[in-house]
């Protein structure tokens, strides 16, 4: 297939532009190289697959407990530390939706293995770093090759398998992609406590290289790569307006949201540089680099708000323990990493169990049980939190909460892949992954406000009830308490009643998760959801 099979398309508005889009889709379809796998051979393509899936999304957290270390031994202070995490999701946000025209620009195989190497070479200059600047910028650099790693995976594994076991490769996906996260954390504090901070980017090293040299030789593409004119002005608009939302989101709550001029202006900027974005995609260029109209398909379209929702309740509660049982509780990096393994463990023990029962049943059954489940898990983690909590008191919630995800996680990809073309397929993995990142992102930023407000609340409440006319108050001076004392009770108090509250919040955010399930197209009758899908 030569590089000028598929030219670029004239833009025609219209049903004449619809049916010329549609027998586009349908010649790049047709045009699609078998690249299904089996044996050995399919195996080590998934090994390979996941050892940069779980590069990818271990690195979305595995540093976050090692910031305080890093601040402490690169002289940074807590605002600047927070830059490790920002500058790479800020890069890798960028690159997400960028994903689909990447790969038909310069092929799959060659932008994945080039991410590989990329994302590889970036962890190493991170662990090396001897100054925040350095570790920054390679911070930057690991976002934008590991950006694309996710959804490239998820497009993969659905290629290798064949069109029946679309439930299989999912599911394996999501080992990935959740349990990559969950494990973020203890590893983290394992390596922080054990042996350094360097640790954190090193890791990749070993599963960088195998996993390069095993797409190197064992992955095909399932189409060339096709000659086509580069959309500056969207690359420009878009870059713009995602790295300014992800900046006011960051970067907001610190600094007084729009009372900070830089806040303000990169607001403006964001909304500016977005909408002129859609306009240009939709009607000013032939060869966009984000095919928005890919949203027309209910299953990308509805998939994408799910997503959205999952992130920020997935996320939000992922944020708020570990400060809390870090900074109040006094849990160690070791022991604070350790509760995420509580969630992980029902996510391993139920991933393929889900796929097949998400072949029986309709998926949007599935998807708001997810729903419930992760309200009720993050409701009881609310009502456990307390000055007394140990290690323990969280299991039950979060152990609940990995039952909710597994539920969740796994029919949602399946509906929605299930629903699309294999020309679809590289979009509809894009769009997920960017509503996940944005979700969660959101989440942090909106619980940042949230527990700030309400410590403010609790700490007003508690302290105007703190006075000699309290019998509570009156004994505890009189038994050699001190006014100090009491203050830093009320202060741990209104802390704890913060984080409590902020947990009841994302449980009510899954609550009202469940009617949006009802966007998901309804799988039709007699029919295997979606698309005849089993475990094979």
């Amino acid at each position: 297939m030569s590089a000028d099979t598929f030219p670029a398309p004239t833009r025609v508005r219209g049903a004449e532009g619809r049916a010329q889009a549609a027998a586009e889709g349908a010649r790049r379809d047709s045009a699609r190289r078998d690249v299904t796998e089996s044996g050995l051979r399919r195996v080590l393509i998934v090994i390979g697959v996941m050892l940069a899936a779980l590069m990818q999304t271990l690195d979305s957290t595995i540093t976050n407990v090692a910031l305080p270390t890093i601040q402490g031994n690169l002289g940074a202070s807590q605002d600047e530390a927070t830059w490790v995490v920002t500058a790479y999701s800020i890069a890798a946000i960028v690159v997400i939706p960028l994903t689909p025209w990447l790969q038909s620009r310069f092929g799959r195989k060659r932008y994945f293995v080039t991410s590989i190497v990329g994302f590889t070479l970036a962890s190493i200059a991170c662990g090396a770093s001897d100054n925040l600047t350095f570790l920054i910028l390679s911070r930057v650099v690991q976002g934008a090759f590991g950006g694309g790693l996710l959804a490239t995976a998820q497009s993969i594994l659905r290629d290798t398998f064949p069109p029946k076991q679309l439930g299989l490769s999912q599911g394996i996906f999501a080992l990935g992609a959740v349990m990559g996260p969950a494990l973020g954390p203890p590893l983290g504090g394992l390596l922080v406590d054990n042996a350094s901070w360097n640790w954190c980017f090193d890791i990749n090293i070993g599963p960088g290289i195998a996993s390069a040299l095993l797409m190197i030789f064992l992955l095909k593409d399932p189409e060339s790569a096709h000659a086509m004119r580069v959309d500056f002005v969207g690359l420009a608009l878009l870059a713009v307006g995602l790295g300014s939302l992800q900046y006011v989101l960051t970067e907001g709550e610190p600094n007084y949201w729009f009372a900070d001029p830089i806040v303000l202006a990169m607001s403006l900027v964001c909304v500016a540089a977005l909408a002129a974005f859609a306009f240009w995609e939709l009607y000013g260029t032939n060869t966009p680099v984000v095919d928005l109209r890919a949203l027309k398909n209910r299953s990308i379209s509805a998939g994408s708000v799910l997503s959205f929702a999952l992130g920020a309740v997935l996320l939000g509660s992922t944020y708020t323990l570990p400060q809390l049982t870090q900074g109040v509780l006094g849990f160690t990096p070791t022991l604070s990493g350790q509760l995420f393994i509580i969630r992980a463990v029902p996510i391993l023990l139920l991933t393929f169990v889900i796929v097949r029962v998400a072949t029986k049943v309709d998926t949007r059954i599935l998807v708001g049980m997810g729903f419930i489940i992760l309200a009720v898990a993050n409701a009881m983690q609310g009502f456990v939190t307390t000055s007394q909590a140990t290690f323990w008191t969280f299991g039950p919630a979060l152990a609940l909460s990995g039952v909710g995800i597994a539920i969740l996680f796994i029919p949602l990809t399946i509906a929605v892949l299930g629903g699309t073309t294999p020309a679809e397929g590289p979009k509809a993995s894009a769009f997920l992954n960017l509503s996940l990142q944005l979700g969660g992102s959101v989440a942090v930023a909106g619980l940042d406000v949230f527990i700030d407000q309400r410590e403010t609340f609790h700490s007003t409440l508690l302290g105007g009830g703190s006075t000699l006319d309290n019998a509570a108050v009156t004994q505890f001076l009189h038994t050699g308490g001190t006014v100090d004392q009491l203050s830093g009770l009320v202060r741990q108090q209104s802390t704890i009643l913060s984080y409590a509250d902020a947990t009841f919040l994302v449980a009510i955010v899954a609550a009202l998760c469940i009617p949006l399930v009802m966007l998901l197209r309804k799988p039709k009758a007699g029919a295997a959801p979606p698309a005849h899908v089993e475990m094979g």
